[in-house]
């Protein structure tokens, strides 16, 4: 897991549009990345919307936006294209930058414990380093928050 003022991995995965996004490509910006449980659910899609909608403020401050979940690359598709995201979506079904973020926590939904995404928030700088991080996200207001935190 990466430590604030650290370089973070190296991670690369399968977009919505099938292409492969290597976040170490996105050097020289601001790059966000939001870990989210679930396509198409809730909290989920209302997380997305506001990123959607405070997308064109993110790219004045020159950052790009990844949201990255368990889901397959199809599932992705279509929630990308129903919810008119402009960024895209990393499908993790290996857990391999879940497990590099460390957001795989034990939950509780229901009564029922499982292991699950726990919804977090990273932003890296320009040169490759974690700046913030927000764990345990609750989404009204977050991503403006995020948007607060580029200088």
């Amino acid at each position: 897991m990466p430590e604030l003022g650290k370089k973070v991995p190296k991670l690369q995965g399968v977009t919505g549009d099938g292409s492969t996004l290597k976040l170490d490509a996105l050097k020289g910006q601001w790059v966000v990345v939001y870990f989210y449980p679930k396509d198409s659910t809730p909290g989920c899609t209302s997380e997305a919307q506001d990123f959607r909608d405070l997308y064109p403020k993110f790219l004045k401050r020159h950052a790009e936006i990844i949201g990255v979940s368990r889901d397959s690359v199809k599932s992705h598709a279509n929630f990308a294209s129903k919810q008119e995201l402009p960024f895209p979506l990393v499908s993790d079904p290996d857990e391999t930058w879940c497990s590099a973020f460390d957001v795989i926590h034990e939950k509780v939904l229901y009564g029922k414990r499982h292991m699950g995404v726990v919804r977090s928030t990273f932003l890296i700088d320009p040169d490759g380093k974690l700046a913030a991080e927000w764990r345990g996200v609750k989404v009204p207001g977050h991503a403006q928050a995020v948007l607060d935190a580029i200088a």
